[in-house]
This record gives structure tokens, sequence and C-alpha cells, in this order.
């Protein structure tokens, strides 16, 4: 591989990483809401769920390419399903819960965060997607699969952190306007679940 080469091709590599991590996706909803809902004091045992899950998943995407090509399609049909179900119940969940200044409410947990990454689909399609079409023609290593989706999985976490960053911005306006959002919310996450059933 030429160097023009490998820098066009690992240009090409961020811009899609950057496009897809930073879109609305049920992790970066779920943070900004909790954010809005939260704070980040209380909100950070979720957020560091959902941190560490996307790491551990994109570790699983390096492996599977890797050596686990046969079990890609049967595991990502069940998760499929499951990330629908469990998206559909924090929409509910989103939709029906009311503002933290009327009621006292159960803590964000790190396991909500971190269950909410092991089903999403869209991150492990991301994974996935990046490195069989930008990292395997040039490096086949283990190693090298695993660094390229630990990029992934940072630049993902700079993505969530950013989406935590506009909850607490937005909290005062969140609270004026609760409900609205809350529902606006709940529809996006709606949207990925249909969405990931659709592809």
């Amino acid at each position: 591989m030429d160097f023009d080469m490998g820098v066009q091709v690992l240009f090409s590599f961020v811009i899609y990483v950057l496009i897809n991590a930073f879109t609305p996706g049920p992790g970066n909803i779920l943070a900004f809401n909790t954010m809005t809902n939260f704070g980040w004091k209380r909100g950070k045992p979720l957020y560091f769920g959902i941190f560490t899950g996307y790491f551990f998943v994109q570790a699983l995407c390096a492996f599977f390419i890797y050596g686990l090509e046969n079990l890609i399609n049967p595991i990502m049909t069940v998760l499929t399903y499951a990330g629908a179900i469990y998206i559909v119940w924090l929409a509910y969940q989103i939709a029906i819960s009311k503002s933290d200044n009327q009621i006292s409410v159960k803590q964000p947990s790190f396991w909500i965060g971190f269950v909410l990454q092991i089903v999403n689909v869209k991150i492990f399609l991301f994974g996935i997607t990046s490195l069989t079409g930008y990292v395997i023609p040039y490096y086949a290593s283990l190693g090298m699969l695993l660094f390229f989706e630990m990029i992934i999985a940072a630049i993902g976490t700079l993505a969530t952190l950013t989406w935590i960053l506009f909850g607490g911005l937005f909290q005062k306006t969140y609270f004026k306007h609760f409900r609205i959002i809350n529902i606006v919310l709940a529809i996006v996450l709606l949207q990925c679940a249909v969405e990931l059933l659709l592809q």
C-alpha cells in the first residue's frame, strides 16, 4: 500500500466513523435523556456502562472478523430482535417518565447502559462494516483489527460525551418542556428499533 493510498483510506475511514458515531442512536439518545433528567453525577454509572459497552462490542467485532466470520449472521439476527425489543422498552420508559423535579426516580445504572450497547446492532454493524470496508483490505492481524476498533470506540465515546454535554446545556429547557422532548426522544428511539428490523 503506497502512502497516498493509505492516507486516502484512513481519511475515508475517519469520516465514516465520525458520521456514524455522532448521529442519533440508542446510546447517544439515552445519554442525552439521562443528562437532562439526572445530570452528570447521578447519570455517571449509566454513561460508563455505555462507554464500557462500546469498547466491549468493538472488541467483539474485531474477534468476529478475525476468526469467527461464520458466526456473525446468526448472532446478528438474535441481536437485531433483542435490540429492537430493548430499544422499544427504553422508548416507552422515556415517554412515560416524568420530570426529575416532579418525582424521585431510580438512579441510572451501569448495566442499563452496558446492556443497551450489547444489543445495539447499530454499533455492531458500524464496527464490522468499518473493518470490512476500510481495514481488512490492508491489515488482517488481530492486533491491527483491535487497534482500529478501539479508535472507533474512542470516537464513539467522544460522540456520546458530546450528546451528554448538549443534555447539560439544554437541561433548563428540558424541565420546561420535558413531556414534548421525552415524546420526541421516544419516537426517535422507536425509529431506531424499526431501522434495526428493516436492515
